[in-house]
């Protein structure tokens, strides 16, 4: 598994990106809360998996879900994001919130694929088997926000061509 802080960075990243996806739906929330939550939520995806498995509610804060079963399961993941772009479209205050959670989920999950222990993407265990946990963590973090980076760009354009208007406007 990737460290703590590789889950972090990682769900910052997947943050960008939910912001950026739902920035580009269609939806008539008020302007820019669609984008702050699904931030804010990715972020908060980017540890899930782990933290879900938690039993919070004890004294002890001992597993209650066996590590890398349930909460780690890539068919959960991908259907909550799909389920939720979907209700992007239908300005359900919610479809952000899980958006963004579930792209912080999978980014997880991702992070974690390379490691032996691997992740149960549809039924069994698959591992890409590069690297033992917590090493390489760099790499995890940096093909995560060269993702991101790639997968905003389109909005990148988008609002410096809007900034330059409102500045060739203001000049005039």
């Amino acid at each position: 598994m990737a460290s703590h802080a590789a889950h972090h960075a990682t769900g910052w990243a997947a943050g960008l990106i939910a912001a950026a996806i739902v920035a580009q739906s269609p939806h008539s929330s008020p302007e820019h809360l669609g984008c702050i939550l699904a931030f804010c939520a990715a972020i908060a995806g980017g540890t899930a998996p782990d933290w879900m498995e938690v039993a919070w509610w004890r004294r002890k804060r001992r597993l209650w879900i066996t590590h890398r079963t349930v909460t780690h399961w890539g068919v959960g993941w991908v259907a909550a994001l799909v389920l939720s772009y979907q209700a992007l479209s239908h300005d359900h205050l919610w479809a952000p919130l899980l958006f963004g959670f579930a792209c912080g989920g999978l980014m997880h999950l991702l992070a974690d694929w390379p490691n032996p222990l691997g992740v149960p993407w549809i039924w069994g265990r698959h591992s890409l088997n590069l690297w033992k946990s917590g090493r390489c963590d760099l790499i995890v973090v940096i093909l995560a926000w060269a993702a991101a980076c790639w997968l905003v760009r389109p909005l990148w354009a988008t609002t410096a061509s809007r900034v330059l208007a409102w500045f060739a406007h203001q000049v005039r």
